[in-house]
């Protein structure tokens, strides 16, 4: 194989960079031509691909968000569109194609290997909800951004005396919620994939107001419903002051810690062994801090597992 393509798809998260570095380097490093298709996959149909250097790289590591920029597309969906896409690789002489994204980002790399055409897929969505991977790219950053946030609020929540409810992303997985409510010392973490009981939340926060506890701290993950919603339910049922934060697209953004640097670095360039190797509809992963890689259509026929362990923990702190 000597020309191989690259896109990110979906939403953007921080690290996307350091993998399509890592992706452009390694391809050049095995003499192979490295195309980079921009606005994802309707960038593909429309044939804004574009021939990339070791140059076409420098000084991206650092930075987040995507070089190669990102857009939905409703036509790939379709056979027509994927057909448009394949025939501007083969136009540019493309042999295989690595795409970095989320789930969706995979059925659309599944399509294009059914159709004969090798596609590779590296997990990145601050979502951390791909089947197979311990981590994907930029969670790390997100959980970080949060966790920051929360550390803010709580100096005003304290200073008031006040119940405050953080609504963070995650679409309908709740590792998010979980990890930033755990590290932040949050009373109430709710998730989508545990039910939690609405009077234990309220008896909690009681409990601790009795025994002069300054302020509380409620994470909330999107999937689950309104942070909103919960804080007047919460401020009718407590008496207590309730404010309500929806960090929304800020976690999205942001330098990518090294974490997320070194998991981008590590997953682009195993990426690019497994094109040369000749595998399609392949996702690599990270899994007890080792690289593995399984087929697309397991991933895609699995969810992604959140660690209900972490989760009872986290009731256990917050008596």
């Amino acid at each position: 194989m000597k020309k191989i393509g690259v896109l990110t798809s979906g939403g953007d998260a921080p690290g996307m960079n350091a993998a399509i570095r890592a992706v452009v380097r390694k391809a050049i490093y095995h003499n192979m031509e490295i195309f980079g298709i921009k606005n994802g996959f309707q960038g593909l149909i429309e044939g804004n691909i574009k021939k990339m250097e070791l140059g076409s790289v420098g000084d991206i590591i650092q930075r987040g968000g995507t070089l190669l920029r990102s857009a939905r597309s409703a036509e790939f969906k379709t056979d027509a569109g994927q057909q448009k896409g394949i025939d501007q690789l083969k136009k540019h002489g493309i042999e295989g194609l690595i795409i970095i994204g989320g789930d969706g980002s995979f059925r659309g790399a599944q399509k294009l290997t059914e159709k004969g055409f090798p596609c590779i897929g590296v997990p990145a969505t601050i979502d951390n909800d791909i089947a197979g991977t311990d981590f994907t790219i930029g969670f790390d950053t997100a959980l970080n951004t949060i966790i920051e946030a929360i550390d803010k609020i709580r100096d005003t929540a304290t200073s008031h005396e006040r119940t405050y409810i953080i609504e963070v992303m995650g679409r309908d997985a709740g590792d998010l919620a979980l990890w930033a409510g755990l590290s932040g010392g949050a009373e109430s973490i709710l998730i989508p994939e545990k039910q939690e009981d609405f009077e234990d939340i309220v008896d909690r926060l009681k409990r601790g107001h009795e025994r002069g506890k300054k302020h509380s701290i409620i994470v909330v993950a999107e999937g689950v419903g309104s942070g909103f919603d919960y804080g007047e339910r919460i401020q009718e049922a407590t008496d207590l002051e309730t404010r309500v934060t929806v960090l929304g697209y800020i976690q999205r953004g942001g330098s990518p810690t090294a974490s997320d640097r070194v998991l981008a670095s590590r997953l682009g360039a195993k990426a690019v062994d497994l094109i040369l190797a000749g595998e399609a509809g392949r996702m690599v992963g990270i899994q007890q801090n080792s690289l593995v890689d399984q087929k697309i259509l397991d991933v895609l026929s699995k969810e992604h597992q959140t660690n209900i362990d972490m989760y009872n923990l986290s009731k256990e702190l917050s008596i």
